[in-house]
């Protein structure tokens, strides 16, 4: 029972569509009929600007905190791990906003901040660096999507949290499939983060 209940509340807490209401409150958008069409605070900074985007963000990467730090207080890391993941599974696939999300990256983030804030402080930085260097977003979460549960393997020993991470980590990669695309093609659309 305890299972069912992190899985139900992580994936409420995730469907809260925090890049949505940002752009409808200091845009007046729908985020996803602008830009990449994305619910995420990468396609907020694209079409709305900065300061909303880092509100977005704040809010994609609460979603993965709260449910790591409640999920942690249940039933342990097994626990902060499988509710972070449907919170996760909630913001990309969102009932609130007919299954159509964001990509989850953000959320990720709060979750690996939930469960183990020196591997989020690496994983960060690893990113921060990526995207200053190459200013693609989508490079820069796939790559890390596919470090993450790597790292995790090795960390801990449960069944949970080490599928749990090689899910999320393939979810992630999966939700950026036209981003890969776009990459092969050389057309992928660069971050305007770094700009003045």
């Amino acid at each position: 029972m305890k299972y069912v209940i992190l899985i139900l509340v992580g994936y409420l807490i995730g469907t809260i569509p925090c890049s949505y209401l940002v752009g409808k409150f200091m845009g007046n958008i729908d985020v996803r009929k602008h830009g990449s069409g994305n619910a995420g605070a990468t396609n907020v900074l694209r079409t709305v600007g900065k300061k909303a985007a880092l509100i977005a963000l704040i809010g994609d990467v609460l979603k993965g905190v709260i449910p790591a730090i409640i999920g942690n207080i249940i039933l342990g890391m097994d626990g902060a791990v499988l509710c972070a993941i449907f919170a996760v599974i909630g913001h990309c696939y969102p009932v609130t906003l007919g299954f159509k999300g964001g990509k989850g990256v953000a959320t990720a983030g709060g979750m690996i901040i939930g469960t183990n804030p020196i591997v989020a402080l690496i994983l960060f930085t690893y990113m921060f660096i990526l995207i200053r260097v190459t200013k693609f977003v989508s490079l820069a979460s796939i790559t890390a999507a596919i470090i993450y549960p790597i790292i995790f393997w090795f960390l801990y020993d449960s069944t949970i949290v080490r599928v749990g991470s090689i899910f999320l980590g393939l979810l992630i990669v999966y939700k950026h499939r036209e981003n890969i695309i776009r990459l092969i093609k050389k057309e992928e659309s660069k971050t305007t983060l770094f700009d003045k």
